[in-house]
């Protein structure tokens, strides 16, 4: 099966500050439940509260720095390193450092507004 997709589609993401997410497989933009594969951009400052997704998120850094909570420990995954959160995990992503981040999220299975279990 071939499948060309012209272009993502822009989801508001929860949290400080605006964070563009580009999907472009995943429930919105390819209708797949499969796995959802989205660009995301990530000012300085930006934070999200812990969440406890029950799926997948592989996220490799194209720029700049991503904090990632998790375990009782923070990673900080720089551009050129990527990071697996296995599902269930409690975690929470923020871009603290001056420039934010450019990253890539992989979920398997795909992301869901139900499935990522935010905390309020």
């Amino acid at each position: 099966m071939i499948r060309m997709i012209k272009g993502p589609s822009l989801i508001k993401a929860p949290g400080i500050l605006e964070k563009k997410i580009e999907e472009y497989f995943g429930n919105v933009n390819s209708k797949s439940g499969d796995v959802s594969i989205a660009l995301m951009n990530s000012p300085s400052g930006w934070e999200e509260p812990f969440q406890k997704p029950s799926f997948d998120e592989y996220t490799v850094v194209l720029d700049g720095e991503l904090r990632v909570e998790c375990g009782g420990a923070i990673y900080e995954v720089k551009a050129g390193e990527a990071i697996l959160v296995g599902k269930n995990e409690r975690v929470r992503y923020s871009t603290p450092a001056e420039g934010g981040a450019r990253y890539l999220a992989v979920c398997l299975p795909a992301f869901s507004p139900d499935t990522v279990h935010r905390e309020n």
